[in-house]
């Protein structure tokens, strides 16, 4: 037996469910679906229930304790309707649930210690003429129970055990990393999970996986894997580059070496307030924290909200002048938009480069502008006209104190920000972090791939 696969048997029996796993989740399905069909008899509209999902699909990884549960109505139903009855079957199967907010709404609950999702959706002919989101989910089941055997299915559960290892696991808008439905596509496409890593292992950009041919549209994510069943769709729409060249520099790491110690996230053990300055201090880099009470969101809405804003305060500072070496964003009771730069203080003046002499117009009213201030200039140098010119802001502090209203903010971390309700920590200081983000601390001075 080979090192890879050697490596993987030994995975495997940490990944596959047991007989008697699937055995109890096949059990406890069904009865889920009964009282499900017995809350739908009770309506007076034509629907049938349907198990969707990696537990319906035999591709969850041992341990997983959920099961999805799809009520499908009628096209012509409105969508008032589909919402009422929806709640109505939702709430009388799952009485101790809570009702969530997708596309439209939903309940969520556990049933005999499993963790439920009962979503109601239109039953439609094809995936093309959905009304909804979650319309497309039963012709993903069908698609995909069509093509995966007990094999490729054990696969999967290689392959997102791979991805939670390497950090890259999860179609949310935190990680926005591999759902599971493109991890189950990939295997089948590839043929399985020692060809999907050779495959992976060759990828550039743009990466394009046409599992049907549909010749479909031109889209531009760093990662393209047509949806079979909706041509206009990219199952991989939310991966994000830094995770599709993650995946790559692993898939080629595992080939070359393969270890078991990929299938195990690395979770760094938290940086203390010591730990924290201890690393400022030895890269001499100035660091500058933003913190603020994370808004009351989902996570799906509150990290496109940090992400927009940790790259407005970062191209910010960078139109200003500073040198930002890294950034990163967390939050849990507070947030943080994390900067680090290279200088902690900029020269009193910047160059400022106007329009070349020749362009007469542009070039004659910058020369006036400048003309008897105290900037130094206007001279010329090359083709055009330069002045250099007193500095606004020189620190990082006084562009976060004074001027973070004038960089692109998530709408609530500006309504935050417009209010003053935030405050400002540099250098050293931001090691009064550790105690609440002292993992993330650890993971931003230890990066890895």
């Amino acid at each position: 037996m080979s090192e890879f696969e050697a490596v993987l048997d030994v995975v495997r029996e940490r990944v596959d469910p047991t007989p008697d796993e699937q055995a109890a989740l096949a059990a406890t399905a069904e009865r889920l679906a009964d009282r499900a069909r017995e809350a739908v008899a009770e309506l007076d509209v034509d629907a049938d229930v349907l198990q969707v999902g990696s537990t319906a699909r035999g591709t969850w990884v041992a341990g997983d304790r959920d099961i999805d549960l799809f009520v499908r109505f009628p096209p012509d139903l409105s969508r008032e309707d589909l919402e009422a009855y929806g709640l109505q079957v939702g709430n009388a199967v799952l009485p101790g649930g809570r009702e969530e907010y997708a596309e439209h709404p939903y309940v969520k609950g556990v049933f005999e210690g499993y963790d439920v999702d009962l979503v109601p959706c239109y039953r439609t002919d094809s995936a093309t003429e959905i009304q909804s989101a979650v319309d497309r989910t039963p012709f993903h089941n069908a698609y995909l129970e069509e093509r995966l055997d007990d094999d490729l299915a054990g696969d999967v559960r290689l392959f997102k055990q791979f991805l939670k290892g390497v950090g890259a696991y999860g179609s949310d808008l935190r990680t926005r990393g591999f759902s599971g439905y493109l991890t189950e596509l990939l295997v089948v496409e590839y043929g399985g999970f020692r060809e999907m890593l050779e495959g992976i292992r060759e990828w550039r950009p743009q990466v394009h996986v046409d599992p049907e041919d549909h010749a479909a549209a031109t889209f531009d994510d760093a990662l393209v894997v047509v949806d079979p069943t909706d041509p206009e769709r990219n199952v991989a729409a939310v991966v994000s580059a830094t995770n599709v060249a993650r995946v790559i520099h692993h898939a080629r790491a595992f080939l070359a070496d393969p270890s078991e110690a990929v299938f195990e996230p690395d979770s760094p053990d938290p940086l203390d307030a010591a730990g924290v300055r201890g690393h400022v201090e030895r890269r001499g880099t100035t660091p500058l924290a933003v913190v603020f009470d994370a808004p009351d969101l989902v996570d799906d809405q509150l990290y496109p909200q940090l992400y927009r804003s940790r790259n407005g305060l970062v191209r910010g500072l960078e139109k200003r002048g500073f040198e930002v070496l890294r950034a990163a964003t967390w939050a849990d009771e507070r947030a943080v938009l994390f900067a680090e730069l290279e200088v902690a203080e900029l020269s009193a003046v910047e160059r400022h480069e106007g329009p070349p002499v020749y362009v007469s117009g542009h070039a004659a009213g910058f020369y006036e502008k400048y003309a008897n201030t105290d900037a130094y200039g206007p001279f010329v140098d090359g083709d055009r006209y330069v002045v250099e010119r007193k500095r606004d802001v020189r620190t990082a502090r006084e562009f976060a104190e004074d001027h973070l209203t004038d960089v692109a903010l998530g709408a609530h971390v500006e309504s935050i920000v417009e209010r003053g309700d935030y405050e400002v920590l540099t250098g050293t200081d931001v090691a009064s972090l550790a105690a609440e983000f002292g993992a993330e601390l650890a993971g931003y001075f230890d990066p890895s791939a």
